[in-house]
């Protein structure tokens, strides 16, 4: 199988920062894109930033400037950093990934168990 572990999320004033880690293990071959995705109540799941094994990312209009995604590919690690958060930024975020496994040698979308971040002062 494969593990999502995510952590790092909390509460935190506007304007303030944090620092979200997902890291995944388990029946691994190769990962392809990692990345995170938020959800808050009435509304629809949406793309926060993702980052492929080459490094290449992609962000939301609304986080551009703001958050930066790395990526420790010999960890199968990806960090979220979030500086000059809103109250809009306010959700749960769910790491995802891209995993060629290596017991069924199939590829799948895998899904960590969120983390909540709520920015208000």
């Amino acid at each position: 199988q494969v593990r999502l572990v995510e952590s790092g999320g909390g509460l935190v004033q506007p304007g303030g920062s944090l620092r979200l880690s997902c890291t995944a293990s388990g029946s691994i071959f190769i990962v392809y894109t990692m990345g995170w995705y938020r959800h808050d109540s009435g509304k629809q799941r949406e793309l926060v930033a993702t980052i492929t094994s080459g490094g290449s990312t992609n962000y939301a209009d609304s986080v551009k400037g703001r958050f930066t995604l790395s990526r420790d590919n010999a960890k199968n690690t990806v960090i979220l950093q979030m500086n000059s958060l809103k109250p809009e930024d306010t959700g749960v975020y769910y790491c995802n990934a891209d995993v060629w496994r290596n017991d069924t040698y199939r590829r799948g979308d895998y899904w960590g168990q969120g983390t909540q971040v709520t920015v208000s002062s």
